[in-house]
């Protein structure tokens, strides 16, 4: 089974940036979207279906704001929209989504680089997901795949200047420390668990030619239960694909 996480930036712009035509050749079984910005009636729903997708999409209360969406071409047993957190709700920030094997939970994490009030809010946000996280872990189902844009770089080899971004949102010591407790609970790095090497970015700024420099910082993952580690048979990132700042990130699983 393989599994794609992409924020594309707005699903309309990407769409006509070539995005149907990069999932017809690629077809994977699951694509998770963040950021659609888009409400669900002005997703190009039916170009996704046409492809044997079954969709889903959840948007943000704001118009052209967040928002996270799942085509699947395997049909869900059951679709859950949001994750019980208020503003996380209304910022159209999770769907979760169970298959026979596995819970899916597909989610656009805050940024915080607007300035202290949104990074005030991403903290609060990942220690209430944390505690989400982890009653799917103990109470519910143990075969978790977290994908996302999780807008933080975990470790160093994560991101092109450690040293210059040290204080910067996204690569702060109390982000990095929310890492370390999120892969503590039980859950794996994916890409890490199958690549040791340093240089693999998912997104890169729009400025000083950032992309083509290879200057970015790995902040999509698809992060699977340690249950799930030993079905882990592939895991990439795909910087060759340009529909949006960021890239997607894959995981093949062995299902």
């Amino acid at each position: 089974m393989r599994i794609i996480s992409y924020n594309v930036n707005g699903i309309r712009s990407a769409v006509t940036k070539g995005l149907v035509d990069w999932i017809k050749e690629d077809s994977a079984d699951i694509y998770c979207f963040q950021e659609l910005k888009a409400n669900k009636e002005d997703v190009p729903a039916e170009l996704f279906e046409a492809l044997g997708y079954h969709c889903y999409w959840f948007s943000a209360q704001k118009k052209g704001y967040s928002g996270v969406g799942v085509i699947s071409k395997i049909k869900p047993n059951e679709v859950v929209y949001g994750c019980g957190l208020e503003q996380a709700d209304f910022e159209g920030r999770v769907i979760q989504l169970s298959f026979d094997h596995f819970t899916l939970i597909n989610t656009y994490f805050p940024s915080g680089s607007s300035g202290d009030e949104r990074q005030g809010y991403k903290m609060v946000f990942l220690n209430d997901y944390l505690g989400f996280l982890k009653s799917k872990l103990i109470y519910q189902n143990s075969q978790l795949i977290v994908a996302g844009d999780y807008n933080i770089c975990h470790q160093a080899i994560d991101i092109h200047d450690p040293k210059g971004n040290k204080d910067s949102s996204g690569f702060l010591p109390e982000e990095r420390a929310w890492m370390d407790d999120f892969f503590n609970v039980g859950m794996i790095d994916s890409f890490r668990h199958v690549n040791k090497d340093p240089h693999h970015y998912s997104w890169w700024s729009f400025r000083a030619n950032a992309r083509n420099n290879n200057k970015g910082w790995r902040i999509d993952y698809i992060n699977v239960s340690e249950s799930l580690k030993e079905k882990i048979h592939h895991a990439e990132i795909l910087p060759s694909i340009k529909h949006s700042d960021h890239c997607p990130v894959a995981l093949n699983l062995n299902i």
